[in-house]
């Protein structure tokens, strides 16, 4: 293998065998519930990074259910989310991403920076209720439950929901250990169709866990709850902060 064809071909490790392909991503009949709750504003400023500030002492904690994912297969994930402003903008900042699947924990790590697990989450329907858990290597962590199509919502205000932008925290090491790339991710979905949205009674439960602390964000009260069917894509993202070349008393 040449250096100019391995400089053609290098995008992803390995380079004989990519763990997952290029850009674009098409979700197709992604179901999500997301469970909107109010948090410990003290805890809530420990895990935001600046420049983002946080918009509210709240935290969205959702479940994804992608049977169909290009390039990615089926998976389910689990996270939380946390509303932000960037200079003035509103936008949604990843705390946590929790997946069974290992090239959509692979893609989301490298090419954005989502901070991605390898976890058990389940969404399922269980008579008249939509149930999320997950399960770190057997320890149950979150337990969430939402009315199922309880009462529906207006699909156009729902899809101006998805077109906020989001914010990652992308950081990947030198081979000595210390930050080669530290910034900070502004990404979009694009083609989005609603295909359903409903709101309706929920409950979130979050336990402590080492290495999957979303407890750490404890919940103080339930706000609300949505549930939403969409066809959307990923397709790609632009660096809005560069940590390494920011002044050293940048706040």
């Amino acid at each position: 293998m040449t250096e100019d064809e391995i400089r053609d071909r290098a995008y992803a490790m390995p380079i004989s065998s990519p763990a997952y392909p290029k850009f674009p991503f098409r979700f197709v009949d992604r179901e999500t519930i997301i469970i909107t709750y109010r948090t410990d504003p003290k805890a809530l400023a420990g895990f935001v990074p600046a420049p983002l500030l946080p918009a509210e002492p709240i935290v969205k904690y959702e479940f994804i259910s992608m049977p169909d994912s290009s390039g990615l297969g089926s998976y389910t994930e689990t996270g939380q989310v946390v509303p932000v402003t960037f200079n003035g903008v509103s936008g949604g900042f990843t705390h946590a991403m929790y997946l069974d699947n290992e090239a959509g924990i692979a893609s989301g790590r490298e090419l954005l920076g989502f901070p991605k697990v390898l976890a058990q989450p389940k969404l399922e329907i269980r008579n008249d209720a939509l149930v999320g858990t997950l399960d770190y290597n057997g320890v149950r962590v979150v337990t969430a439950t939402m009315a199922y199509k309880y009462e529906q919502l207006d699909l156009a205000a729902v899809k101006k929901t998805l077109e906020a932008p989001g914010f990652l925290l992308k950081i990947l090491p030198h081979v000595d250990g210390s930050a080669r790339v530290c910034e900070l991710v502004k990404y979009y979905v694009t083609d989005i169709t609603v295909k359903g949205a409903w709101t309706g009674p929920a409950s979130l439960e979050l336990h402590p866990h080492c290495f999957a602390p979303v407890a750490k964000l404890p919940v103080l009260e339930v706000l609300s709850a949505i549930h939403i069917l969409t066809d959307l894509t990923i397709a790609g993202a632009e660096v809005v902060h560069d940590y390494l070349r920011a002044p050293s008393n940048a706040s």
